[in-house]
C-alpha cells in the first residue's frame, strides 16, 4: 500500500522486517510446521518466548513473553521448540545477501532488520517506491522462501514506523504528505530513542502522543529530556530525519550492567541480581545474530574499584542457560572482597559461526567450573535427545525429533526442500542414528559452498 502516487521527494529510505523471522525459519525447514502455532524459546521454567508464528499470535502469544505464560494461551496445539541460532543466522545472511544486490549499502539491525537506501529512488514518486518494494521482497521470497515486510519514508523513523503498518506480508510507503499526520497520532513511546524514563516525563506534564510532544518549544525539550538527547528526539518527532544509511561495524562485546541503591553484601544477593543483567545482555546477543565465546563478569565495589574476571567457552554460542551460567559461576563473594554497588555481563569472541549446545540440561549454573582456565563446554556423556534436535539417518535421511522419551523417540524426517516428510518411532539407540549440523534443514547447498563451507 503506498500513499500519494504522484508526490515525490528527495530521499527514500527502505526499512525491511523479516515476518515472525524466527518461527518462519521453523515451518520453512520444518515444513509440517507450515500453518501451525510455533513458539520459540526457551523450554525451562524461567524460559522465554524469542519468536512467535503469526499462527501463534493470534492466541495471544508474543516474543518476550514467558513461555510457560505463551503456551497457555496456545493451549494443545501449540509447537514449542529451542532456538538454532546457527540456522536462522544463515537464513538472515542470505535474505540480506539478497537485499544487497538489489540495495548496495545496507544497515543491518539485527537477524531479521536492516535499513536501505537506494539510489535510483531519489526523487521516485511513492506509486514507484511501492513497486520497488515489491519487487525487492519477491526476490527475498523467491531466494530465501521468507516473508518481508518493506516500509518506505523520507527518513529511517519514517521507514521503521512504516514496515511496522505494513506487516504482515506487505509493503507501506508514507509520503511527504501524510509523515505530519501519521507522526502526530502515535504514542509517544513510539518515538526513536523515547525508552521508559523519557516516556514517564512526558506523560507527567501530559505529553502523551508524538505531535504533542513536536509542539513543545526547544527550551522546554531541553528542560525534560536533557539539553543534547531532548533537541536529537524533537527533531525526530518533527518528522526531521536525516541520519544516513550505513554499514554498521559489528560490536567487539555486547554488556549490560547495573547499579544498585544500595550495596550488595552477600554472594546470593549477586546471584539473585545477575540473572537479569545476564539476560538484558543476552537478548542484545541475539539481536545482533552472533555467539559469544567469552563471558566476563564486572563488579564494581563501594570504594569504586573495579574486579573483572572472564571464561572463555570452547565454541561460540548463544544458549543462554551457558552463557548466563557461565557469569554466575565467575561472581565473587562480597564477603571476601566487599560490598559491590554495580554488576556487569559482557559477551565478546563474537563469531556468525557458532555450535548449539547439545547438552544444556548439563550445563546449568549448579555445575562448577575454573574460573581461571579456558572452560570446555562439551561435557563427555551419553547422547542425551530432546525435542527440537536435528538428526540424520542412513537410510531415512535428515530429520527432527517431534517426541522423545522412554528409551523410543518419535522423528519426522524433511527439509525445507523435501516438503512435509513422514515420521518414525525408532529406539534412541538405532544403529547409525546421529545428530545432524541443523544447517543442512535449509537444503541451500550451492549456497552454503559459496559460502566457503567445505
Amino acid at each position: 500500500m503506498a500513499g500519494s502516487g504522484l508526490q515525490t521527494g528527495g530521499r527514500w529510505v527502505l526499512h525491511l522486517d523479516m515476518d515472525a523471522f524466527f518461527a518462519s525459519v521453523e515451518q520453512l525447514t520444518r515444513p509440517t510446521l507450515r500453518g501451525r502455532p510455533v513458539l520459540v524459546g526457551g523450554l525451562g521454567g524461567r524460559g522465554v518466548v524469542a519468536g512467535a508464528s503469526y499462527e501463534a499470535r493470534r492466541f495471544g502469544a508474543r516474543s518476550a513473553m514467558p513461555m510457560h505464560q505463551a503456551r497457555r494461551l496456545v493451549g494443545a496445539p501449540a509447537v514449542v521448540l529451542p532456538p538454532r541460532g546457527a540456522v536462522y543466522s544463515v537464513a538472515s545472511r542470505r535474505a540480506l545477501d539478497t537485499v544487497r544486490s538489489v540495495v548496495p549499502v545496507v544497515e543491518q539491525l539485527s537477524f531479521d532488520e536492516a535499513f536501505g537506501e537506494p539510489a535510483e529512488l531519489a526523487g521516485a514518486s511513492a506509486v514507484e517506491v511501492a513497486e520497488f518494494c515489491e519487487r525487492l521482497r519477491a526476490k527475498v521470497r523467491e531466494h530465501t522462501g521468507l516473508v518481508a515486510s518493506v516500509g518506505a519514508g523520507s527518513g529511517k523513523q519514517i521507514a521503521k514506523i512504516a514496515s511496522g503498518l505494513a506487516k504482515p506480508d506487505g509493503v507501506r510507503v508514507v509520503s511527504r504528505d501524510e509523515e505530519r499526520v501519521l507522526l502526530d497520532g502515535l504514542p509517544v513511546r513510539r518515538l526513536w530513542g523515547i525508552g521508559p524514563v523519557a516516556e514517564e516525563k512526558l506523560h507527567r506534564l501530559g505529553i502523551e502522543t508524538v505531535g504533542a510532544f513536536a509542539a513543545l518549544s526547544e527550551t522546554e525539550v531541553a528542560s525534560v529530556l536533557g539539553a543534547t538527547v531532548g533537541p536529537a528526539l524533537h527533531q525526530l518527532a518533527r518528522g526531521i530525519d536525516d541520519r544516513p544509511v550505513t554499514e554498521r561495524a559489528e560490536a567487539k562485546q555486547i554488556s549490560a550492567e547495573s547499579t544498585f541503591p544500595e550495596d550488595l553484601t552477600t554472594l546470593a544477593q549477586l546471584q539473585d541480581a545477575i540473572g537479569p543483567i545476564g539476560e538484558h545482555a543476552h537478548r542484545r546477543l541475539e539481536k545482533d545474530g552472533r555467539g559469544a565465546r567469552t563471558v566476563t563478569v564486572k563488579l564494581k565495589r563501594s570504594d569504586m574499584s573495579t574486579l573483572t574476571r572472564s571464561a572463555t567457552l570452547g565454541y561460540a554460542t548463544t544458549e543462554a542457560a551457558t552463557l548466563i551460567g557461565t557469569a554466575r559461576r565467575l561472581l565473587l563473594d562480597p564477603v571476601e572482597v566487599g560490598p559491590i554497588r554495580l554488576v556487569g555481563v559482557g559477551f565478546s569472541g563474537l563469531s556468525d559461526t557458532r555450535q548449539e549446545s547439545l547438552f544444556p540440561d548439563l550445563e546449568q549454573p549448579q555445575e562448577v567450573w575454573d574460573t581461571h582456565q579456558p572452560v570446555d563446554a562439551s561435557p563427555a556423556a551419553a547422547t542425551v535427545w530432546r525435542i527440537g534436535d536435528d538428526v540424520v539417518h542412513p537410510e531415512h535421511g535428515f530429520g527432527w525429533i517431534q517426541g522423545a522419551g522412554h528409551g523410543v523417540m518419535t522423528v519426522r524426517f524433511e527439509t525445507r526442500a523435501s516438503g512435509p516428510g513422514p515420521t518414525r518411532t525408532i529406539a534412541a539407540d538405532t544403529p547409525g542414528l546421529a545428530r545432524a549440523n541443523p544447517v543442512d534443514s535449509l537444503a541451500w547447498a550451492d549456497y552454503l559452498e559459496a559460502l566457503g563451507r567445505t
